[in-house]
């Protein structure tokens, strides 16, 4: 039995999806329930919990923006309940699964090359360059280190082939202006697949990056937006990220490259981005074409 804890968020969406797909026996686990150890054991007990998979946090909406404003409910989602989780499961033997994040780094490594699970953030609380977002994610990680029987799955910036605004696709193709960046990102669906794989295939515990392997630009997601032509407006981008911090954000936005090799490595399936991005656009295509749009 899975135990998932944010079944009713949207990547907890695409896990329920995936286990009723797959017919694999799940609960989701009462947002009541997840700030309170005892409860929260109680709830894996009764349960009859044999996984259990966190993907419950906080991202603020519609952006990392909103975390300044609501920093205590931030800390308590992306800080302390996976320090919580690790305490409970550990004390009731569970392996589990942690969905962090990749926005715990910026830029690529000094080499040129995409970061490891081997690397330390880069863009956290330590450095004090971050948003509190990426902060508090950092922080859950490092009170992760040394779990018994836990992985550590880090998405960065999904998306898939459903008009969402938490989908990266839906949001070049929404904002007014766009910031060019370039930026490794995880198609949703295989993310979830590839956890959820993580455990069925018995790999070694330890961090993943869960990103489709390569990087890409924003322009050239652009591109490739016009190419199928999901949508042809007149884009538009900030001239420099410093102009969009001064019209467009309130807090620093990582974009990083990360090194998936690790969970290649270890048999998990994760498609080239380019590849992963035109699928998501043709199927986004196709649905609107079969809704008569």
């Amino acid at each position: 039995m899975f135990a998932v804890l944010g079944s009713s968020g949207y990547v907890g969406s695409y896990f329920r999806g995936l286990l009723t797909q797959e017919g694999i026996p799940w609960k989701g686990i009462p947002r009541g329930d997840l700030y309170d150890s005892d409860r929260l054991r109680l709830a894996l007990r009764e349960a009859g919990a044999t996984f259990v998979i966190n993907c419950a946090g906080y991202t603020g909406k519609p952006n990392v923006d909103a975390c300044e404003l609501h920093k205590t409910e931030c800390l308590l989602g992306n800080g302390v309940l996976p320090g919580m989780v690790r305490v409970v499961c550990e004390s009731l033997d569970l392996p589990w699964g942690h969905v962090s994040s990749g926005c715990i780094f910026t830029g690529r490594r000094s080499d040129g090359e995409g970061f490891t699970e081997e690397d330390p953030p880069n863009f956290s609380f330590r450095q004090n360059n971050c948003s509190f977002y990426s902060g508090t994610k950092a922080l859950g990680e490092e009170l992760l280190q040394g779990a018994d029987r836990c992985y550590i799955w880090r998405l960065r910036i999904p998306f898939e082939h459903t008009a969402n605004p938490r989908n990266y696709l839906q949001k070049v193709m929404t904002y007014h202006t766009l910031l060019e960046a370039e930026n490794s990102l995880s198609q949703l669906e295989e993310f979830v697949r590839a956890c959820v794989d993580s455990y069925r295939l018995q790999i070694p515990y330890g961090i993943y990056n869960m990103t489709n392997p390569g990087s890409i630009r924003t322009s050239e997601v652009v591109e490739l937006i016009r190419e199928v032509g999901v949508s042809r407006k007149d884009f538009r981008f900030f001239n420099n990220e410093a102009e969009f911090m001064q019209l467009a954000a309130k807090t620093p936005r990582s974009n990083c490259v990360l090194d998936c090799s690790k969970a290649l490595a270890a048999g998990l399936k994760l498609t080239p981005i380019r590849q992963a991005l035109r699928q998501s656009l043709e199927r986004w295509t196709t649905q609107a074409a079969g809704k008569g749009c």
